[in-house]
């Protein structure tokens, strides 16, 4: 296996043959792409005598994961025909993107559904496994898949240190390893000193030190506890934050944000949150659509050092909508005399929340019962993340509850719009303002 090809941390991976494997690493180091060419090599190699099932977090990574395979079988000069999306069986609602070879065998690339797995047999890959919202079904699922010789592999960064995968590591390294996993470890340190970052700057022509590509990366983090999971494999401590890594993560819908244009025509109701600033912290507008039970994450607008003609003109913009049944704004200090004129201009429409601590205590539980309770749908973004995962409950001196919290560019303001947001979507408003 060339080293044009590999670096050395990708051909220990590739090289690994122990029945079980796991990888904790940074993002972006290239694993995926060596990963992929050991699903080749196994599915294509004459003589093979097991399938390769490869399970990524969701359809599009299973998609882009098969484009990887199909590179390396024509760099491996292997026959392959890609069959597309297919259904794993006529009764399971369950999809793959195949490639089979001439061997016989096949690469099975699918998203995180664990039934996919249920009742087959060869390889299997879980890729990103700690970012699965089930990841004990589908480790259960997909162990059996290897008894006859197969190989589990799990890859993943980290989401907080009580996932399974973390678990897992905890065993392997500190209990004794009683299962016998074979454990690989590549922060973005590790990788850069076996040659990432020159073997990119020679892909893109970017110059620098390997310090500066380390350097840029930092800064390019929304905080410390993103920058220490993403690239630095250390879990997230969830001992003091509100909002466990694992809860976020199995409500995050990939592209469920939208433009005005789509809230304008909007088939089911919108509700509005907003939270007030004016300089140093953010001001945001946060749109949901509630269909059914459950809302999700629509439209987000942010506001630093902004007019407040300009937050109130897109705020009434929103307001006129036809599906815009409630909003709840904050009208603590500065956000009164917005609250009032909008309460003028769109009576029974507008409820106006001053923060006190019983109120944020309020919305901060609401927000996270509709969390636990499969009633929010959010959109995948770091800054909103980072911002989610930044409040913390404290009890004070006093002996009182207290919520606060801060990441690298809010105080949480993203938060509490969308707090405001979930209270508007709880509660309906009857003519006159009064709350049912």
């Amino acid at each position: 296996m060339s080293a044009r090809f590999f670096l050395p941390y990708q051909r220990a991976w590739i090289e690994d043959a122990s029945p079980l494997k796991i990888m904790e690493k940074s993002r972006q180091i290239g694993i995926t792409f060596a990963d992929a060419y050991d699903s080749v090599a196994k599915a294509g190699a004459r003589g093979a005598r097991l399938d390769v099932w490869v399970s990524s977090r969701d359809e599009l990574q299973a998609r882009l994961y098969l484009e990887d395979c199909l590179r390396w079988a024509k760099i491996l000069d292997l026959a392959a025909r890609e069959f597309g999306e297919r259904a794993l069986a006529e009764e399971a609602p369950a999809r793959a993107h195949v490639l089979e070879f001439d061997s016989g065998r096949r690469i099975y690339s699918l998203s995180s559904n664990p039934n996919a797995l249920a009742g087959k047999r060869g390889h299997v890959k879980l890729d990103e496994f700690a970012l699965h919202q089930d990841q004990r079904l589908l480790y259960q699922v997909a162990k059996p898949v290897t008894t006859w010789g197969g190989q589990l592999c799990l890859i993943s960064t980290h989401r907080g240190a009580h996932t399974l995968f973390n678990q897992l590591l905890v065993e392997a390294r500190a209990g004794g390893n009683p299962m016998g996993w074979s454990v690989h470890r590549v922060p973005l340190q590790t990788a850069v000193a076996q040659g990432l970052a020159e073997r990119i700057r020679r892909k893109t022509g970017a110059t620098g030190t390997d310090e500066e590509f380390v350097r840029g990366l930092r800064a390019g983090c929304v905080d410390e506890e993103q920058w220490r999971q993403e690239y630095c494999c250390d879990p997230a401590d969830e001992s003091a934050a509100f909002l466990s890594h694992e809860l976020l993560a199995s409500r995050a819908a990939p592209g469920c944000l939208k433009d005005l244009t789509y809230l304008a025509g909007a088939a089911h109701p919108l509700y509005l949150g907003l939270d007030v600033a004016r300089q140093h912290d953010l001001c945001v507008l946060d749109v949901g659509e509630k269909i059914g039970e459950t809302v999700w994450d629509r439209l987000r607008l942010e506001f630093l050092n902004q007019p407040y003609a300009e937050i109130e003109r897109a705020l009434h913009r929103l307001l006129g909508l036809r599906q815009l049944k409630r909003a709840c704004l904050d009208a603590t200090g500065l956000g009164g005399q917005l609250a009032e004129r909008a309460r003028a201009c769109f009576p029974g429409k507008v409820e106006a929340i001053v923060f006190t601590p019983a109120v944020k205590e309020d919305l901060a539980v609401g927000f996270k019962i509709d969390l636990e309770q499969d009633r929010l749908r959010l959109a995948e973004d770091d800054r909103l993340r980072a911002d989610l995962r930044g409040l913390r409950r404290e009890t004070t001196a006093s002996g009182h509850l207290r919520y606060a919290g801060e990441c690298a560019d809010s105080h949480c303001d993203r938060f509490w719009a969308k707090a405001l947001r979930q209270h508007a979507a709880r509660h309906r408003v009857r003519a006159g303002g009064r709350v049912a």
